[in-house]
């Protein structure tokens, strides 16, 4: 299904640079295709200083993701608006959970030797365990990269595999760092991998590689998810992350679900950003639709 595939760089290259030249969204489109962009944001915090009340604040902001009088002016007020999720590391999931009980919000945890995936395999599946036991409903594993670089697929198999039966009910992201693996072709096949092994989304990166989510790299895992779908009939999400900052990048992505895999991928059951800043932008947007003027950054704080 995926070894002889071979990705043409840059063909990827050219396919990607027409994506916002040849579909623009404007005025109250472009607030509305925000609006969706913010309920597919996976809310983040993955830093060595998160305690507690950093959790709850950022729990707090995917609840209201928006300001009161942003909402109102969008006549948003009888709409339940909140970001896809919230992702913390596993010591955290527990004050994630608490904080957004009956929001509706569920929490996602990394795990697996998060981010370098070089914890011994036992570790790596009783912190999926933690994680889950904790109460969150989606996790997020890493792959080990060695595996896609000397090309044993079927090691990288029977490892995400045995993440998929430690997550149990919970949904799992396979993050497969792809800034780590050098060809789009190992970006490609390692996609297919996880995915035949069971991973519910496939994501780009940890965000902490030195080339985290790009367009290139993107195209051609949901191409992957195109062709897995083609050829099994089963249905895998997307999730790209690190590097996603602006109104911008959301729109782009955006366009290049919509294009490549249609409006079913548009929702956050099938598409997630993995940010933490870009939510501070998209409002920073939506208040200069509504207002006609941009505020400064520290009027919409996230934690």
């Amino acid at each position: 299904m995926f070894e002889n595939m071979a990705v043409n760089l840059s063909a990827a290259e050219r396919r990607v640079a027409t994506l916002t030249t040849r579909r623009t969204v404007k005025k109250a489109w472009q607030a509305a295709w925000l609006i969706r962009a913010i309920e597919c944001i996976d809310l983040t915090t993955l830093a060595g200083d998160d305690t507690p009340g950093k959790v709850e604040r950022l729990c707090a902001k995917a609840c209201n993701p928006l300001r009161a009088d942003l909402v109102k002016a969008l006549g948003l007020d009888d709409y339940h608006l909140t970001t896809g999720a919230v992702c913390v590391y596993p010591m955290m999931v527990a004050t994630a959970v608490k904080a957004l009980e009956g929001s509706g919000v569920p929490v996602a945890s990394v795990a697996t030797g998060f981010p370098a995936g070089l914890t011994p395999m036992p570790q790596r599946l009783a912190e999926i365990s933690y994680a889950v036991g904790e109460g969150a409903a989606e996790i997020d594993i890493v792959i080990s990269r060695r595996h896609v670089l000397t090309g044993n697929w079927l090691a990288l198999y029977d490892e995400v595999r045995s993440m998929r039966e430690a997550c149990g009910e919970a949904h799992m992201k396979a993050i497969l760092s792809t800034g780590e693996l050098k060809t789009l072709s190992n970006v490609y096949k390692a996609s297919m991998v996880a995915m035949m092994a069971g991973a519910d989304f496939v994501k780009t990166s940890t965000g902490m590689e030195a080339v985290n989510a790009t367009l290139p790299v993107s195209l051609t895992m949901v191409r992957a998810v195109r062709d897995y779908m083609d050829m099994t009939g089963q249905i895998c999400g997307f999730k790209p992350a690190g590097g996603l900052r602006t109104t911008k990048d959301a729109i782009a992505w955006l366009i290049l679900m919509k294009e490549e895999l249609g409006n079913d991928w548009l929702k956050p059951d099938l598409f997630r950003f993995g940010a933490s800043s870009l939510l501070g932008d998209i409002e920073r947007q939506i208040e200069h639709n509504v207002t006609g003027r941009y505020s400064s950054a520290d009027r919409h704080g996230m934690a």
